[in-house]
């Protein structure tokens, strides 16, 4: 498959081009910043801005399968980042039409999860977090609203450790939910295999350890 990536020079982002090419997939990958990897043999890197509507179209206009992995890093400020690709990726599927799975990542405590976060989450995400969760659940509202063929994957805390493909998968939120930790190989595994098969069309995805 032809993947594209966006927002993929670290993180969950880098996971996911790692994995993809291991799983033999052609990557795109769409970033300000070159990508530092060793195996290049499958991947087109484009660097641009995934908020520049020529940038994001020369990056999605051959793929079969569209990975959004945008972030801010460690900054908290306030930011309008991922509303402004939301609105930017929905208006070019208006022109484009394009009949491919889109999965986004946010994070759990976006949306309608924040109320199932353990309550010292809660308050990092009210004090530390707040105007980037605010957004991420504005581009969870505008990509839900529209005819993009959506997956929203929302991943627990995020940890550095190996690939397991062992993890919890949750479609419905729940008392008691209880959702952890988890690897960015294995949120990355995730996507890539819901790029590969998207089961889980239209439903937000919560990941955590088993």
């Amino acid at each position: 498959m032809n993947i594209t990536i966006i927002g993929a020079s670290a993180g969950i982002g880098l996971e996911t081009v790692k994995r993809g090419l291991n799983r033999n997939h052609s990557i795109t990958t769409l970033s300000r910043s070159e990508i530092e990897i060793e195996e290049k043999k499958s991947l087109n890197m484009i660097l641009g801005d995934a908020t520049n509507k020529a940038d994001l179209i020369n990056s999605i206009q051959q793929a079969d399968a569209i990975i959004v992995t945008l972030g801010t890093g460690r900054n908290m400020k306030a930011t309008t980042l991922f509303s402004d690709f939301a609105k930017l990726i929905v208006e070019i599927n208006l022109e484009k039409k394009m009949d491919v799975p889109f999965i986004f990542v946010t994070g759990f405590g976006a949306g309608a999860s924040k109320n199932y976060v353990p309550w010292m989450v809660k308050l990092f995400l009210k004090y530390l977090l707040k105007d980037v969760y605010a957004d991420k659940t504005k581009m969870e509202e505008i990509i839900t609203n529209s005819n993009l063929n959506w997956t929203v994957v929302r991943p627990g805390r995020l940890l550095d450790k190996e690939l397991t493909e062992k993890y919890r998968i949750e479609n419905t939120l729940f008392k008691g939910i209880n959702i952890g930790g988890i690897n960015r190989a294995d949120v990355a595994d995730f996507l890539i295999k819901q790029a590969e098969k998207q089961i889980e069309l239209t439903k937000y995805i919560a990941l955590s350890e088993k």
